[in-house]
């Protein structure tokens, strides 16, 4: 049985533009759509002024809302809603086990223009074991019109999990594949003092293609329909990944799951590119 694409919705704007994205995605991967709204507030006990049964009537509503707008946009998908009654951080992060992806909202703080923050986007990003695409209302129309998939590759230590999801993300979509490998000089050239000269500077691009090449062969031999660019910039993996989702449908990050539950799970690309990407964000857990 198909499992279902999960998408996280309360009474914003931005949620119901990450639930279109979800339906959209349900119906590529021929699975159930299945709205989830996390609130602690629903699993307490009534008191004298907040009566239990009116909050989860009004949360019901809502779910009951924005499935029938998404029924009505998309024929013949499955839609169904489910009430988390726990945190959302903790709610949906749990919840995402049930599901294929997680698709939720994002949001804007201050005056930084294309800034992605927001507490429960960031953290349930950075905890499940799923993975999830972090989308945000209003984003511009790629500036290429040829369907894309951007993939973040550490030539180093490139994982199997996030290519995986790139690539047959990018098959769903008829997609190409942009593999971004962003590389930087060695730290000894900084404590040194000086500058390669240019042969030198272009024996190190050469090398970080080969990886780049040598790590993306078996993918293209999975996939032979599906058009790879291999894109090996300087300047490090986040700053070229964010430049590539100006014309880019999706960027896929990874994401290094810990056996530890301290602090933030995140790692600086993912959280960067999560910030600044001008395109939906899929950060994909892998060991």
């Amino acid at each position: 049985m198909t499992r279902p694409v999960l998408a996280a919705v309360d009474a914003s704007v931005r949620s119901r533009a990450a639930a279109h994205w979800a339906a959209q995605e349900a119906g590529r991967r021929g699975a159930p759509l299945r709205l989830l709204h996390a609130w602690p507030y629903l699993g307490r006990k009534a008191n004298d002024l907040v009566k239990a049964e009116d909050l989860e009537g009004g949360a019901r509503a809502m779910l009951d809302d924005v499935a029938k707008e998404l029924t009505a946009a998309y024929p013949g998908l499955d839609v169904s809603g489910e009430l988390v009654p726990d945190a959302a951080i903790d709610g949906l992060t749990a919840a995402a086990e049930q599901g294929e992806l997680l698709v939720i909202g994002t949001r804007g703080l201050g005056g930084f223009r294309g800034l992605l923050v927001g507490s429960v986007s960031l953290g349930v990003a950075g905890r499940s074991a799923t993975p999830v695409v972090l989308v945000r209302e209003g984003r511009p129309d790629p500036v290429s019109h040829e369907p894309e998939v951007a993939v973040g590759l550490d030539a180093l230590d490139p994982d199997d999990a996030v290519l995986e999801f790139a690539f047959e993300a990018a098959r769903l979509r008829g997609a190409r594949v942009r593999v971004v490998h962003g590389w930087e000089l060695p730290p000894a050239y900084g404590y040194a003092g000086w500058i390669p000269v240019e042969t030198e500077q272009q024996e190190l691009g050469a090398l970080a293609a080969g990886m780049v090449a040598e790590a993306v062969t078996p993918w293209r031999e999975k996939y032979p329909r599906t058009l790879v660019l291999e894109d090996v910039r300087t300047g490090g993996g986040a700053a070229a990944l964010v430049e590539a989702s100006g014309q880019a449908d999706l960027v896929v990050v990874g994401r290094r799951r810990r056996t530890l539950g301290l602090g933030s799970k995140l790692g600086s690309v993912a959280h960067a590119v999560i910030h600044h990407a001008q395109s939906p964000v899929a950060v994909v857990p892998h060991d």
